[in-house]
């Protein structure tokens, strides 16, 4: 199984999460969620199969975040606009982002990781 991992080179996060990965010898492809941030209709897939409410895959503690104000606009934006945010700039997107196609994570829990992933 080839997992997808979205990932920032300098997330301490993602290297947790990939050194866990590495550890647990399942092989994924590494893809740069700035530089080749995943589209709307991805996220939208990602999003349907994670269970997470959609809030959940924001970069809360971000700079882009807190920037564009958007903690505030959250509570009232539709799922369209959210997503629209998401997919316009890599670094509002929490990371990493694993998936096999079927399933979710995001962010780095080792308990999670092993039940998912494992």
């Amino acid at each position: 199984m080839l997992l997808t991992v979205y990932s920032y080179p300098t997330c301490g996060t993602c290297r947790k999460a990939k050194k866990w990965l590495d550890e647990h010898a399942l092989a994924y492809q590494d893809i740069h969620i700035v530089e080749s941030p995943p589209t709307k209709a991805d996220l939208t897939g990602l999003y349907e199969k994670s269970g997470l409410p959609l809030k959940k895959f924001f970069n809360t503690s971000g700079r882009r975040y807190r920037e564009l104000g958007i903690r505030d606009k959250i509570k009232t934006a539709t799922d369209d606009e959210l997503l629209n945010w998401l997919a316009s700039d890599g670094m509002l997107i929490k990371r990493p982002i694993i998936t096999d196609g079927q399933h979710v994570t995001v962010g780095f829990n080792e308990a999670l990781f092993t039940e998912t992933w494992k």
